[in-house]
């Protein structure tokens, strides 16, 4: 018996760095476990705001890779700032207090003009491009992965024009997205979005999303299937390291201007006084992108001689510093526009045994995976003094070299365990 053909629509894919590319990259990976084909559809020349060469060696070697030309905007708006337009491509926008006049203007440009994100040019081309690849083939669904949501007009045009089973998968939400109402909106621009998203959720035949909120969020616009599946960890080749000699705080991944948490600076700052010895250890270690106003708040609270700015590093190192930590940061926005997202690093640090220190707006979704697999504590902005006496059990047992996490239940978050949830959706007989 042949394998099942299926048309995955991505924009991430590997050398494309971040967090965006590892979904769909390892469920490629394991598909063909499930005697399923993927058939991996992305752009050929793309602007990636991070690039990750390293991971073009995960690429399986049996999948079959389409490539289509893509015009982007930001090649064009890189004349004025390549810098700016890297990092508002990353999602990472500058506080409206310190935006500059530039700032204001290729936000106004990103949110008005290009709906509903920068890569809409792409959608044409590919419809063309698609629809006789799609027949000759045989292909009868597709799944388009966003953010980039305009890869989901890819797939209700390719719905509309063959008949196919059509998949769409939300990484993130759409409209509900935390820098949503930082992109300088229209009315008439905000109504297009709504409209645009409105009528993906009802075309679809199921929705795929990652948190639950989102899941909620989105039944309130449409009676669709919609299934979750969270990101996951895959079992990643890493040589056994040595813990930090200091009492080391990593903050891994993005760290966006909106996610600077005052809350932790001030109890550093006070465990510092009140600790002897605390400043001796104290290591804060910063791996990713790292917002200016996060790096200014920290010299306010003068604790830059403590700080290592590690930036951008590969995946691999990225995870070999997971492991060697004493403790993660995982740091959310304090809105509920944010309290849906589930950072896709989080399972990666489930599976590193180091404990998590989770900072995020209550009742946020990840805050229960973290509880229920006993691999950190979760704080509010609010929960200072509890923020305050967890640092302190964690600074105790590193101190008597005691201090790890002892994860449970983490196998359900397994990549292969969550390509077996997809394979279910792809083969159940009552798709639409």
């Amino acid at each position: 018996m042949s394998s099942k053909k299926i048309l995955i629509i991505t924009y991430y894919w590997p050398p494309a760095g971040g967090p965006g590319v590892q979904r769909w990259l390892k469920f490629a990976k394991y598909l063909p476990d499930f005697d399923i084909e993927p058939i991996v559809y992305i752009p050929e020349n793309p602007t990636y705001p991070i690039v990750d060469a390293n991971l073009e060696k995960e690429v399986p070697e049996n999948v079959i890779i389409l490539k289509n030309k893509i015009f982007e905007p930001y090649q064009l708006a890189s004349v004025f700032s390549k810098n700016k337009t890297k990092k508002i491509s990353s999602g990472i926008i500058p506080n409206q207090k310190k935006q500059t006049f530039l700032d204001k203007t290729l936000l106004w440009i990103r949110g008005n003009l290009f709906i509903p994100d920068a890569r809409v040019f792409w959608v044409k081309p590919s419809l063309i491009y698609l629809e006789k690849y799609i027949v000759e083939n045989d292909i009868d669904i597709v799944i388009t992965s966003g953010p980039p949501h305009s890869l989901h007009l890819i797939g209700m045009g390719l719905k509309k024009k063959l008949g196919l089973t059509w998949f769409a998968d939300f990484r993130d939400p759409w409209t509900t997205i935390g820098y949503h109402k930082a992109l300088r909106l229209s009315t008439s621009a905000e109504r297009k979005h709504k409209a645009l998203e409105y009528s993906v959720l009802n075309t679809a035949d199921r929705i795929i999303v990652t948190s639950k909120t989102t899941k909620t969020e989105f039944k309130a616009i449409t009676n669709r299937p919609i299934t979750v599946i969270t990101n996951g960890y895959d079992n990643e080749p890493v040589e056994k390291v040595s813990l930090d000699a200091n009492f080391s705080l990593a903050h891994i991944g993005s760290f966006l201007s909106e996610r600077n948490p005052v809350i932790l600076w001030e109890t550093l700052v006070e465990l510092i006084q009140e600790i002897p010895n605390f400043k001796a250890h104290l290591e804060l270690k910063l791996i990713g992108a790292v917002s200016q106003e996060v790096l200014d708040t920290i010299s306010q609270f003068n604790l830059e001689s403590y700080l290592k700015n590690l930036g951008y590093v590969s995946h691999s190192e990225a995870i070999a510093h997971q492991r060697n930590s004493q403790v993660l940061l995982l740091i959310e926005i304090n809105s509920d526009e944010t309290k849906s997202i589930i950072p896709g690093k989080l399972f990666e640090y489930m599976v590193s045994n180091r404990p998590i220190i989770a900072i995020g707006p209550k009742d946020s979704d990840f805050a229960e995976i973290i509880t229920e697999t006993n691999t950190g504590v979760f704080f509010d902005y609010t929960e200072k003094e509890k923020l305050k006496n967890t640092i302190i059990l964690y600074y105790n047992q590193f101190l008597e070299e005691k201090l790890q996490s002892y994860g449970v239940g983490l196998q359900k978050y397994s990549r292969k365990n969550l390509t077996k949830d997809l394979v279910q959706l792809i083969q159940s007989k009552n798709l639409r």
